[in-house]
């Protein structure tokens, strides 16, 4: 098993896989909308983190999947970071998870069963963390590794944390620092030393829970995670969902310290580049952000941290609760405007 990288194995890795969100948007253009079941709170219209259905007054069902391909070579890492990743979903929602089912593809007669026990022992270690069953699932033999989980949760129907509706004046809190696919991309070069590696396993395998918690709170106005379409991409969906424009301070942005100098020199993800192009005329940079802070800003992350549209006032509050539930890069990085649903890019 020593000789095998799972990275090699597959053609993309992490939420890198994810397909590119203009073209993911022209695939879906011609998706029925679902008003005729009154009970969906949250569908497939504004590009949220998972479903959303009513219950009964006091819970509402919260669903997601997510999978991917190998980011690291080692297997119990890659299982860690992917239920870590697909679990990211329903905390992103407000919700609480509650159950979760696996989503295994494995190509049996490459990979050793050795590799492929540690991956599944990997996602259930997380779901365990979570305090969740990993109650069964599905598998099929695929010419490429794949894991993930389907995810289930609960939340208060009141309580739900959509990525529509942030308001003008809205403080910008991002949870994890930037730089998950630069990182995993220098991994894959052979470029990325045991801090830097120590760095992308802490991040990818922080359990976003304070996003149950956020649901409490009346002043967090949107919320979603930070995963394929990086940064800028998933701010685009909250100011597309709210009708609102977005001012992000790149000198502001919590960033992972080993992803930095790999960004200078060019290396990442090729995700970073079919994000930019999806962006368009979307994101304005000002003249003196540089091309690296751009590509870190659209750097495809996987279990990436929860961006939060937060009342001013209550701006101190949630940046301290996030502080104090271990998240210790979160920050202030910017705050919704009035305007067009465009991002501007200050330095």
């Amino acid at each position: 098993m020593d000789t095998i990288r799972l990275t090699q194995l597959s053609h993309g890795g992490g939420c890198g896989c994810k397909i590119a969100p203009a073209v993911l948007a022209d695939m879906l253009k011609s998706m029925p909308q679902m008003q005729c079941f009154p009970n969906l709170l949250v569908g497939t219209e504004t590009a949220d983190d998972a479903a959303v259905y009513r219950l009964n007054d006091e819970q509402a069902l919260v669903a997601t999947t997510d999978f991917f391909m190998p980011i690291v070579d080692d297997p119990f890492d890659f299982g860690c970071i992917a239920a870590t990743n697909a679990i990211s979903d329903i905390y992103a929602m407000g919700g609480k998870p509650i159950l979760a089912l696996a989503i295994v593809g494995m190509p049996v007669n490459t990979l050793p069963m050795e590799a492929i026990q540690k991956i599944l022992a990997g996602g259930a270690s997380v779901c365990a963390s979570a305090g969740i069953p990993l109650a069964g699932g599905h598998s099929i033999d695929a010419p490429e590794p794949i894991y993930g989980l389907v995810a289930l949760g609960l939340v208060h129907p009141d309580r739900v944390k959509r990525n529509s509706s942030a308001r003008a004046g809205d403080v910008l809190i991002l949870g994890k620092p930037l730089g998950i696919g630069v990182l995993g991309t220098a991994m894959k070069k052979g470029v990325l030393d045991a801090d830097g590696y120590r760095q992308l396993i802490d991040t990818t395998t922080q359990l976003n829970t304070i996003g149950a918690e956020l649901a409490a709170m009346d002043d967090v106005h949107a919320l979603t995670d930070v995963t394929g379409f990086g940064l800028l991409g998933h701010l685009l969906e909250l100011c597309r969902g709210a009708d609102l424009g977005a001012l992000v301070e790149a000198n502001k942005l919590p960033l992972l310290a080993a992803a930095i100098g790999f960004a200078q020199q060019g290396i990442g993800p090729g995700a970073i580049a079919r994000n930019l192009d999806s962006f368009g005329a979307d994101v304005a940079f000002a003249d003196d952000v540089p091309d690296w802070q751009r590509r870190l800003m659209a750097d495809a992350q996987t279990s990436g941290g929860l961006l939060a549209a937060v009342a001013p006032e209550k701006a101190d509050e949630v940046l301290a609760l996030f502080h104090a539930q271990g998240f210790a890069s979160a920050a202030v990085i910017g705050r919704m405007q009035p305007g067009e649903p465009v991002i501007s890019v200050a330095q």
